[in-house]
């Protein structure tokens, strides 16, 4: 009809519709060809198109809990890497839940040209058995299974074990996240082996598991903090700088002072993290760059190219502010 309308063939609206005139098509045929097409109002049908191609430029990002402003740094890189060829589609779970193998593999009708899988765990990976290009984000132990970007979370919980013990701290407690995925337990293991070889003690009836939220994270500081006190904890360190927004909301209400009753540390290294009052001391994931990287290792599978190096490690660092300082 696009064709009729303008009087040119069916391959000259193929061109000016996907973009590729260049050379090959006259600027009064374009003109006469994007008039029809916006009297017509036609759009390409991508399911056809990639049907057709045996693939789509969908690329599916599997994210939890993407209200965790972490993973909006996450997508900001994966977005600037994939740049204008690729349409990033997001496939996210509810706050503390892992990702269903069932329903990605139902989004893999959609004949996607790539896969980023975001913390996930063996049983899903397992579950998946997916086909065709495919890169994992901030999974560490799970190299086997893909290329994969990770972030040596490890060096700054031990920073930040070594930077509470200096600071003479002899009892910590610690917020966690219900998520259960490896990033998680990577964390949490390595501060508390560092915090132990330091003469830190993290006593087991003070480390509590919330959601990634502000909300829960406070009712839960609420709950915790008469037996944190009882147990003569100094310090706390949350799994998530959202996790400690809710512990310095909820410190203050309750008139703790910061640092001097309690100090609170997280990690991610958020931006409100500089801004907040006190500042809060922070291990620094590079979100941003871990998005960046893993999009283009992805793209790099997609068309064609080897990989120079399969397996990346971003560096972590401890960012301190008032909060323990």
């Amino acid at each position: 009809m696009v064709a009729a309308r303008a009087g040119v063939s069916t391959a000259t609206v193929s061109l000016v519709a996907n973009g590729k005139t260049r050379g090959r098509v006259s600027e009064d045929n374009i003109s006469r060809v994007r008039d029809a097409i916006s009297e017509l109002g036609y759009v390409v049908d991508g399911i056809g198109s990639s049907l057709a191609k045996g693939v789509s430029s969908i690329v599916i990002l599997v994210a939890p809990d993407i209200s965790n402003p972490f993973f909006a740094k996450v997508i900001t890189g994966v977005r600037e890497s994939l740049g204008a060829d690729y349409q990033l589609l997001l496939s996210v779970t509810e706050a503390g839940e892992f990702p269903q193998a069932d329903d990605v593999r139902k989004l893999m009708a959609l004949r996607p040209a790539g896969l980023l899988v975001d913390a996930p765990d063996a049983e899903f990976l397992e579950e998946l058995s997916a086909a065709g290009p495919l890169v994992l984000l901030d999974a560490p132990g799970l190299e086997a299974y893909a290329p994969s970007v990770n972030l040596d979370v490890a060096h700054g919980a031990r920073e930040l074990a070594a930077h509470l013990a200096a600071a003479g701290h002899k009892c910590a407690a610690y917020v966690d996240s219900v998520t259960g995925t490896a990033t998680f337990d990577v964390r949490r293991t390595a501060f508390l082996e560092e915090a132990a070889a330091r003469g830190i003690s993290v006593p087991p009836e003070c480390i509590i598991s919330t959601t990634i939220d502000v909300g829960t994270a406070a009712a839960a500081f609420v709950r915790a903090w008469p037996q944190w006190q009882r147990n003569g904890v100094t310090a706390v360190v949350c799994g998530t700088d959202t996790h400690a927004y809710g512990v310095l909301q909820e410190a203050r209400v309750a008139g703790v002072r910061i640092p001097e009753e309690l100090a609170v540390a997280g990690f991610d290294d958020l931006p409100y993290s500089a801004t907040s009052n006190p500042g809060l001391t922070s291990v620094h994931l590079p979100a941003t760059p871990l998005g960046l990287k893993a999009g283009e290792q992805l793209r790099s599978l997609m068309e064609g190219r080897p990989l120079e190096q399969p397996q990346v490690t971003l560096e972590s660092s401890l960012v301190v502010r008032g909060s323990t300082a």
